[in-house]
């Protein structure tokens, strides 16, 4: 089995550096062009079905890569982003960042101390549900000689790349930045076990800043 596990295109809120987690952004015009230039950097690979994020942003960067397949698409919300309750909204970086970024903004600094909100998820939630969907699909023998595209979003999707490489914690839940918008990472999966084949392939010709912001 091969997945392609993809981040959602550009989203208005992405560009001013505002908090998404659960809430549904569209992706904006410049997100529909990054992943139209992925549609067409992965025309040749063989997609026999998809899953998605329930939220507009991973739905809609997942129906543009599937272009004309006649595949299935099925909503997952377990690939769903980490929910940020009342942070969601903020201005996190930038000279209009919220007085309350400084707290938020350790979800990226300090991980392992970051305080989300009462009605926010924690980092082991997120683990835990998005680890019962990767345990789910790596035991599907109907998947086995299948390919399969994944679409969903920068902190679920490192989650599970987390997960595959054996890495649970939450202090190092960052190796580097969030991964890039329509971003790609191949994986493998044989004997149920998953391993990272190419991560992070880039489809479009853009440089996109990297922000540390989902």
């Amino acid at each position: 089995m091969r997945l392609y596990i993809v981040r959602h295109g550009e989203t208005d809120w992405n560009r001013i550096h505002r908090v998404q987690g659960r809430t549904d952004i569209p992706l904006n015009d410049y997100g529909r062009h990054l992943a139209r230039e992925t549609a067409e950097g992965m025309k040749d690979i063989r997609i026999d079905l998809g899953y998605t994020s329930p939220l507009l942003r991973a739905k809609e960067t997942a129906q543009i890569i599937l272009g004309d397949r006649d595949v299935p698409l099925y909503e997952d919300s377990r690939i769903e982003e980490l929910s940020f309750g009342s942070y969601e909204g903020m201005r996190a970086a930038g000279g209009e960042k919220d007085a309350q970024s400084e707290a938020f903004n350790r979800f990226f600094t300090d991980t392992a101390n970051y305080i989300p909100p009462r009605d926010a998820e924690t980092v082991p939630q997120l683990y835990e549900r998005t680890g019962d969907f990767l345990a789910e699909i790596c035991a599907r023998e109907d998947l086995r000689d299948k390919s399969v595209l994944v679409s969903t979003h920068g902190a679920a999707m490192t989650a599970l790349l987390n997960r595959i490489r054996g890495n649970l914690s939450v202090s190092e839940f960052w190796r580097d930045e969030v991964p890039p918008n329509c971003s790609v990472t191949e994986v493998e999966i044989r004997d149920a076990k998953p391993q990272i084949i190419r991560e992070g392939v880039i489809y479009y010709k853009e440089k996109v800043k990297k922000w540390k912001t989902v």
